[in-house]
């Protein structure tokens, strides 16, 4: 069983806290990044083509800031469709790893045979998607990617109530389910916030998002591992 861990930063973000994420990775799997300052724009110029449409749009808040997550999306959905692994793994950018894991640890806690993506929901919020594994021996995995990344290239994003990514997961995942009676595995709860800090992942990484970030660390993964 291969497994690609695919994420993406550029230079300010990689000083600001990505760093974290390059000195503390400890897992087996091979790592791919997407730099939004180098690579990405290259590999994917639909990106580069949705940025330039949209960059100018208003928006009140991160929720309808559908430029600031499409970088994320296009880099695992370019991933999915251009490798050769047993599964795909999306982590942000902003986690610091504390304990390794290999193929054993990802076949006992996160892949299922019968699931398309692994992801951690959180009842009726929107699904954290800090972390998601895409099982690339599922039939519809490559649609999936692609009717994600059709959300962008066609920017049908703005039809929907929110722009984030999260949001956007959300609505083709529920499409797939419903249409193609695919099955997923939700391995978060029915509580918001900080869901990985409470899920099997919370005992190997911490995800240092949103004002976590300036830390570099969670109070919820603290009380959780002290």
């Amino acid at each position: 069983m291969k497994t690609l861990l695919v994420t993406s930063y550029n230079k300010k973000l990689y000083d600001r806290y990505a760093h974290r994420f390059d000195k503390t990775y400890c897992w087996s799997f091979e790592k791919r990044i997407y730099n939004e300052d180098e690579n990405l724009f290259d590999l994917v110029p639909e990106c580069k083509e949705f940025v330039e449409r949209n960059k100018d749009r208003k928006y009140k808040n991160f929720l309808f800031d559908g430029v600031r997550f499409c970088y994320k999306v296009y880099s695992y959905t370019h991933a999915i469709l251009n490798n050769d692994a047993d599964g795909v793994i999306w982590i942000d950018a902003d986690s610091v790893f504390y304990k390794p894991i290999d193929e054993d640890w990802i076949k006992e806690h996160i892949y299922s045979e019968d699931c398309m993506i692994t992801y951690l929901g959180r009842g009726n919020q929107y699904s954290e998607c800090g972390f998601l594994y895409f099982n690339m021996k599922h039939p519809k995995i490559k649609d999936f990617a692609l009717a994600m990344k059709e959300m962008y290239d066609r920017d049908l994003i703005y039809n929907e109530i929110e722009q984030h990514d999260s949001y956007i997961f959300d609505v083709v995942r529920k499409r797939f389910e419903v249409n193609f009676d695919v099955q997923n595995y939700n391995i978060g709860d029915q509580a918001k916030a900080h869901v990985q800090a409470r899920s099997i992942l919370g005992t190997v990484y911490d995800h240092t998002k949103g004002n976590r970030k300036e830390s570099g660390v969670s109070p919820e993964w603290l009380r959780r591992n002290r």
